[in-house]
């Protein structure tokens, strides 16, 4: 692969686990709503497509199932006021993701963080582990109508650093950051870990894989 104009970072699962906090806000949600918890491996499978779509799994056991509509007003309010107040309190770096970032920065590539969690809780957490300075943009769930797997967050993101998709690159951990990339025609490539819901992230066919941003600069030939 060679050296893209524009690289753009999901947020969750691939620059910062977030597990934790949600598992926390998770659990004590269900706990105020006089329901068992549901721990942490569950929440690490179910988390990757938005806090609204997590709250349901969390009161259906599934990742699919819609819950009861009154049931859902009451327990979001509870969700996101936790949140509010713990969206960066246990969640950190996964490795390799400040050295990755600094090596892309060197190297005068634009960078922007494309995320599907809304930008009240996507700002704070960047500015709380230290990496909001290396983003140009910072597109959230609620930045454009659409979100991942729709392309519509990548192209706003090049539009707003004029750079054609063939110069474009996505970096995530999903299957919904794969498919937004090829479906805006960016090149992709996935991080082995992150939150896929058990299925290996080779199953959607990016362009490569790496088992940390650390990688990065060497696949792209930066070094």
């Amino acid at each position: 692969m060679h050296k893209p104009e524009m690289v753009l970072l999901d947020l969750d699962g691939t620059l910062i686990d977030s597990v934790p906090d949600l598992t926390y806000c998770v659990d004590e949600m269900m706990q105020q709503l006089g329901r068992p918890v549901c721990g942490e491996a569950k929440v690490r499978g179910w988390v990757g497509n938005g806090i609204e779509r997590l709250v349901k799994r969390a009161l259906t056991d599934d990742l699919e199932a819609e819950p009861l509509a009154a049931e859902f007003e009451r327990a979001m309010p509870i969700f996101s006021e936790l949140y509010a107040a713990n969206n960066s309190v246990r969640s950190c770096l996964f490795p390799g993701v400040r050295q990755g970032l600094e090596a892309l920065r060197a190297a005068g590539i634009k960078l922007g963080c494309v995320t599907n969690k809304a930008a009240c809780f996507t700002e704070p957490m960047l500015r709380a582990l230290g990496i909001m300075e290396f983003f140009g943009i910072v597109v959230s769930g609620d930045t454009t109508p659409q979100k991942k797997p729709h392309p519509a967050p990548l192209l706003y993101a090049a539009e707003f650093f004029k750079v054609g998709p063939e110069h474009a690159l996505m970096l995530g951990d999903s299957m919904h950051d794969v498919h937004a990339a090829r479906a805006a025609g960016f090149a992709v490539v996935a991080v082995s870990y992150g939150y896929n819901h058990g299925i290996d992230i080779r199953e959607a066919q990016p362009d490569a894989v790496i088992d940390s941003l650390a990688e990065l600069p060497g696949l792209l030939q930066l070094n």
